[in-house]
């Protein structure tokens, strides 16, 4: 068998593993019994182990070895020539860290969950702290398994989103924060009534709203399922087993937006290379891409007042009660009130970026031991005061309302704003080649969207580093200016000339 069909074969039994590990962890966030979390946290422990001995097989070196020269002779927009140079990335990154310490962390992360959700439920930080400890201590393990950096923090940045340095990032935030500081400021006092957004919203109606908004962004309903969880995510094993999650609320319809936002994620998934998805070179570039997938579903089509213009007649329909007396203008100033408020995901889209800052900040003062975890929930106080005027009520509304340092996933959290930062860029990108998005959402015409979307980022799996694909859907690497821009334009502020 020809060395990269060999290549092949390995890596794809190493995506396997992966998906698989997709399905428990799905499983432990959705249906599992809560009492099955320690053996889980061993299932889980046994499958990143078994995936990272596929990958750091000296096989699997030897055969990248094999390879390397024959890239000179691959144009390098081909397949062949991505699936050599993602295998040797992964390799080289995979093979410096042991397999005992992958699976301590994978370990500690699923013991870590089922905690973490008793800690919010009863906004208590002291028994979560001895497993962020643990999770913080891998993670600096993880970190000097590698040549020593500048910034430490770039090496776990770099498992989210390739290539990218902690430099870079805080750049792009120190454009931004100034500008969303004077937003708020100028936003947050406007007089905007929203209380109707608060009733009776029965959790059967709910759950058939959010099949309808799916349905109608389109996808193929054998392939998709949504169910309940605690904090939502996007997961499945494949392009054929989507499986998004929201959270309900009975007397809020916060689920809406958060269905809208995972469609963004599932839809991705959905919409990778078929032909390679079961490769690492056929799964997502990055996380902040990921993320403006998901951003760009819930916030420039699922906020738009082309959108609502739309949809607003069949909401009205399913909740007569609670929106039939509301006009549409009333509704679409409602869902895009600017109002600090303590939760990220349920934070407007102009307050949501220093959710995002506040977490990046404290993250690089963990990894760099500028803070003491037990002073954690204080320091967040000040940070919400300091950037949103708001105090902290509880920790379940601070510290406590994020699930990712349970699971261990620290160097995650710029994504989310680098990913809303890139959504802009691209949606002006797809308006500008399919010529007038906002008339075809007002029409309920997703399909020429979601169909650009996987032509240009979906379908390209990870053939290019995240923004170098960026580039070559947009024609520009990351541009905070856009996203300023937008933000400018839709609330009312001037925007510069």
């Amino acid at each position: 068998m020809d060395a990269l069909e060999q290549l092949k074969e390995r890596l794809a039994d190493y995506t396997s593993l992966d998906a698989l590990a997709s399905l428990l962890a799905w499983d432990q966030r959705t249906v599992m019994p809560p009492a099955g979390f320690m053996e889980r946290a061993g299932h889980m422990s046994l499958l990143e182990r078994l995936a990272h001995e596929k990958l750091t097989d000296p096989e699997v070196g030897r055969l990248l070895d094999e390879l390397e020269p024959r890239l000179d002779s691959l144009d390098p927009d081909s397949w062949d020539a991505a699936i050599i140079r993602t295998g040797r990335r992964d390799y080289r990154k995979a093979v410096q860290v042991p397999v005992e310490l992958r699976g301590e962390m994978v370990q500690a992360a699923s013991e870590s969950a089922p905690v973490w959700i008793e800690a919010k439920a009863t906004s208590n930080f002291d028994i979560f702290l001895p497993l962020l400890e643990r999770n913080v201590e891998l993670r600096r393990r993880y970190i000097e398994c590698f040549e020593q950096q500048d910034e430490p923090y770039d090496i776990l940045l770099d498992d989210f989103e390739p290539e990218m340095k902690t430099a870079e990032v805080t750049r792009i935030f120190d454009e931004i924060k100034p500008e969303l500081v004077h937003l708020i400021a100028e936003l947050r006092d406007r007089d905007v009534d929203d209380s109707f957004l608060r009733s009776d919203f029965p959790i059967d109606e709910q759950v058939a709203l959010d099949y309808d908004v799916v349905d109608m962004f389109g996808h193929r309903p054998s392939s998709w399922r949504i169910d309940p969880t605690e904090h939502p995510f996007a997961s499945g094993a494949g392009i054929d087993d989507i499986r998004i999650t929201t959270h309900y609320y009975p007397e809020e319809l916060k689920s809406l937006f958060s269905t809208m936002h995972e469609y963004g994620h599932g839809l991705y998934a959905h919409q990778l290379p078929r032909e390679y998805a079961h490769l690492p070179v056929g799964q997502h570039t990055s996380l902040g891409m990921h993320e403006s997938q998901s951003r760009l579903w819930e916030n420039l089509v699922g906020r738009s007042l082309p959108f609502w213009r739309f949809f607003y007649p069949q909401l009205q329909a399913r909740f007569p009660k609670q929106f039939g007396g509301v006009d549409l203008d009333r509704f679409y100033a409602a869902v895009n009130k600017v109002q600090p408020s303590l939760i990220r995901i349920e934070a407007d889209e102009v307050t949501y970026g220093m959710h995002v800052i506040l977490r990046f900040e404290l993250e690089q003062d963990i990894i760099n031991g500028r803070v003491e975890l037990k002073d954690l929930p204080q320091r967040w106080g000040e940070k919400m005061h300091e950037y949103l005027g708001i105090e902290v009520p509880d920790l379940a509304h601070g510290v406590l309302q994020d699930m990712h340092w349970a699971s261990g996933l620290i160097g995650y959290f710029s994504t989310y704003l680098l990913g809303t930062v890139m959504s802009v860029q691209i949606w002006e990108k797809a308006d500008e080649e399919l010529g007038g998005l906002d008339d075809q959402i007002e029409r309920g015409e997703f399909a020429p969207l979601r169909e650009w979307l996987g032509e240009k980022i979906h379908s390209q799996g990870r053939k290019y580093v995240p923004q170098e694909l960026l580039r070559h859907a947009t024609g520009s690497t990351i541009d905070a200016r856009p996203y300023l821009a937008y933000l400018k334009r839709k609330y009312g502020a001037p925007v510069p000339a």
